[in-house]
């Protein structure tokens, strides 16, 4: 069910399961015991594999664990170019026991941590007390590397029953993130931020606000953020008082409006899961609309290219937490247009090293940059499969 972006999609990630999504035509005569192959790397199965299929799927998963041991020699490196420009690998989790998998692979700091898996599973909203305990949880693990962790972002494939909230009929238009949040301060953001700057004393911790689209957010987001800092300076409890304040950069506005946001906040972090979805007006989960979803498309890739750019003009962090961050053939671009920050499942964190330590990226921009030129998303696949063979990556 739903697109390799969805909901259900990064959760298999996170846990390193096999998955395809998004098969049709399969035969209904399926049983328990039916004899399959799965390929997540490429996202096919096939069904009563023959002798000479299992050999040579042997030898692939072979192929994967000797590569994936070879890896692990790039855990204790630095992330860092041929040219000698330093980036921080993150990673992206939904708990504190996520953390630590990203710490086993090497992560320097958390990217995203998608606070809504908390709200998840469960009959009751968490307390303030719940949510302290886990965002100091996952502080205390990173030992004082950076933690970006974003406000709730409920809404379009994420569904919470108890916050009693009618579906939308296009729910990834509608009530949702920010929007709900700002809505329902009192019994959902305000326990929330107040959590987070509380656990902020015990790391370095930094709020991300979801699904910008005007300035008016931002601004409301911090008001509600300094009135809490006030009232917790009332009690004498501790906080950083310098907590930074970033945004997702994942609409079509907040693209547009990447200089004037830049000067408001204190970083981006570009999240293509939904940046593609609304550049492309594309529902990322409908297979039938499947290859309209691409980070390859001209559009979105210009689009990132904007972010990148006024974030440097601004002086400020610009990292990615979308799948896109640990595409092999995008790294590259990413990381010659300036990406300071790429963020990922913990399992993908080795393998983009291993391409960022491979590559120059002075070397690269005038590369990179042709990409924007091009017309057509194979056009650039194809340019970028050739660059990255050209590099050994």
């Amino acid at each position: 069910f739903g697109g390799k972006t969805s909901h259900s999609a990064i959760l298999a990630r996170a846990l390193e399961i096999p998955a395809v999504v998004g098969l049709s035509n399969l035969p209904e005569d399926i049983s328990d015991d039916t004899d399959i192959l799965l390929d997540g790397e490429i996202g096919e199965v096939i069904i009563l594999p023959t002798d000479n299929e299992k050999s040579d799927y042997e030898n692939k998963k072979k192929n994967y664990d000797t590569n994936k041991e070879m890896l692990k020699k790039y855990r204790e490196l630095p992330s860092i170019s041929k040219d000698g420009k330093k980036v921080e690998i993150a990673g992206n989790i939904g708990s504190p026991e996520d953390a630590k998998k990203v710490i086993e692979n090497g992560g320097e700091g958390i990217g995203l941590f998608r606070t809504e898996f908390l709200f998840m599973d469960r009959d009751c909203m968490p307390t303030e007390e719940e949510q302290f305990e886990s965002y100091k949880e996952v502080a205390a693990v990173m030992e004082g590397k950076p933690v970006i962790i974003r406000t709730l972002d409920i809404g379009g494939d994420k569904e919470i029953p108890y916050m009693g909230i009618v579906q939308d009929e296009n729910p990834f238009l509608g009530y949702r993130a920010i929007r709900l949040c700002l809505d329902r301060k009192d019994d959902i953001y305000i326990p929330q931020l107040r959590a987070l700057l509380r656990a902020s004393a015990f790391g370095n911790i930094k709020i991300m606000l979801p699904l910008i689209t005007s300035m008016d957010e931002i601004r409301e987001a911090k008001a509600l953020i300094s009135d809490i800092k006030k009232e917790l300076d009332e009690k004498n409890i501790a906080y950083n008082k310098n907590i930074e304040v970033g945004i997702m950069v994942e609409t079509a506005a907040a693209s547009l409006l990447a200089d004037i946001f830049a000067k408001e906040v204190d970083f981006f972090s570009i999240g293509t899961n939904d940046l593609i979805q609304y550049t492309m007006s594309v529902d990322r989960g409908n297979v039938k609309i499947a290859g309209l979803y691409s980070p390859f498309s001209p559009a979105v890739l210009r689009s990132i290219n904007r972010i990148i750019t006024e974030a440097k003009k601004a002086g400020i962090m610009v990292g990615m937490c979308g799948e896109a961050a640990a595409d092999p053939l995008l790294i590259p671009v990413l990381l010659a247009w300036g990406m300071d920050e790429f963020s990922m499942s913990a399992s993908s964190i080795l393998k983009s090293r291993q391409i960022i330590s491979g590559c120059d990226s002075k070397d690269l921009k005038a590369k990179a940059d042709k990409v924007l030129e091009m017309s057509t998303e194979s056009e650039i696949k194809e340019y970028l499969k050739k660059l990255t063979e050209e590099l050994g990556c």
